[in-house]
């Protein structure tokens, strides 16, 4: 998704111009056929945001294939194979809103061969809905999707034991599947773990209260999307502007505006801070902050404004804006954990293009330290041969110095895209470590 694309998905503004509701994305992950597709459609429908004419269409699609529900699966499910497989196979984006927040949903899949889907869609995502057949319980494909909600540092995770109709809503069967999934979770680095029972296919817990799971205290699903806090996911310490363009408007009334701009990934900066440029490493003082709506007098993570600095400083796209006594790692070398997401296998000592928030590099491979087996944590060092799906520890060395932190300290200015220069497709996704 491009820049410009994504400013204008994540603002929204009444007709008085700033209105900003809070955006929540989040992504579905569980085994093939546990009902991420059901539950997505029926958060949609539950919650009014389909139109009668598309629930009209998958009523009739149901009644042709002798279906006794409305499959509110074919709502997201939006291929033909997955619809005739009943499965689903690309990452599938859908908006809704309540009064309270408006939401991206990813729909990711299930099978094992889609690792990278699941790593696209989960990337930028604030929660994770795993989901769990209460019949099958916590099963191998249970640890996969977990172990990748919590490699890429997704703050917030949902357990929902789904098909909880099946098993005749019974409150044992739901203590069961809580216990071996915190069994699990306790070897992985989770935040915030939350447990739902549900039925996606009639709809308890989803968005309204079950009157058949009278034991169960806690929040329906959508209450619990929409008033999950997640001010405190953004960093806000390390002030991180990493410059996307100059603005040099060429106009009478700018002759002298020199304005940078970008999308800030950490920290607030306010108008008269004294900041640092990097690479140069010369310091200086914001003047002013601009936005669309007039200048403003602090910004925040994940704020789109332009900068203009006191001095005249040379900076250009790839550079970072950072407080002088909180300044990121500069390095050309560093290790980092990759998800390969193309056919063609990693090239030993083979070099990529890559880029790291708005800077293009090339880099190569140094060393492949080892290959992790996700279900079960265990690393191989001996197979070293890494190839589409794989997830492996590597080190790289790149063509000029970048601006980072830990991924687990700052999600964007910790992850970079590894791409093949001859075809210019990613072939993986990295977290700096």
């Amino acid at each position: 998704m491009s820049d410009t694309n994504q400013i204008v998905e994540d603002e929204k503004f009444d007709n008085k111009g700033y209105l900003d509701m809070e955006l929540l994305r989040f992504t579905t992950a569980g085994s093939v056929d546990d009902g991420k597709s059901t539950l997505i459609g029926r958060l949609l429908y539950d919650s009014k945001s389909i139109f009668e004419d598309q629930y009209e269409a998958i009523k009739k699609s149901s009644e042709q294939k002798g279906e006794e529900h409305v499959n509110l699966a074919l709502l997201t499910d939006g291929l033909r194979a997955e619809r005739e497989q009943g499965i689903t196979i690309d990452v599938a984006y859908r908006y809704f809103s309540t009064p309270k927040r408006k939401f991206i949903i990813a729909d990711t899949p299930g099978h094992i061969q889609y690792t990278r889907n699941m790593v696209t869609g989960a990337s930028t995502a604030n929660l994770a809905i795993i989901l769990v057949d209460a019949r099958k319980g916590v099963i191998e494909q249970t640890f996969r999707h977990t172990f990748i909600a919590t490699l890429l540092q997704i703050p917030h995770i949902v357990v929902c034991i789904n098909k909880m109709d099946l098993v005749d809503f019974k409150e044992d069967v739901f203590e069961k599947v809580k216990h071996d999934f915190k069994a699990f979770a306790s070897k992985l680095d989770a935040k915030d773990i939350r447990f739902i029972p549900i039925s996606a296919l009639m709809g308890d817990n989803v968005v309204d209260r079950s009157s058949k799971m009278t034991w169960y205290n806690g929040p329906t699903l959508l209450y619990l999307l929409e008033t999950i806090h997640i001010g405190s996911d953004q960093n806000h310490i390390d002030c991180r502007f990493p410059v996307q363009t100059v603005i040099r408007p060429q106009k009478t009334e700018f002759h002298d505006y020199r304005g940078f701009a970008g999308r800030i990934v950490g920290g607030i900066f306010k108008k008269g801070d004294k900041v640092l440029a990097l690479p140069s490493g010369f310091a200086t003082k914001i003047k002013s902050i601009d936005t669309f709506h007039g200048p403003i007098d602090e910004a925040f993570a994940p704020m789109s404004v332009t900068m203009t600095l006191e001095d005249e400083i040379d900076i250009s796209r790839g550079d970072m804006i950072v407080r002088e006594n909180n300044v990121p790692q500069v390095s050309q070398d560093m290790d980092i954990m990759v998800c390969w997401m193309n056919e063609k296998k990693m090239i030993p000592n083979g070099k990529y293009g890559l880029r790291h928030t708005t800077k293009d590099c090339r880099c190569m491979i140094k060393e492949v330290k080892y290959k992790l087996n996700v279900n079960t944590l265990h690393r191989n060092e001996e197979d070293l041969e890494i190839g589409l799906n794989d997830i492996a520890r590597i080190s790289i060395r790149t063509t000029s110095p970048l601006f980072f932190d830990s991924y687990k300290r700052n999600r964007f200015t910790g992850s970079v895209i590894l791409v093949d220069e001859g075809t210019n497709e990613t072939v993986a996704a990295g977290m700096i470590i």
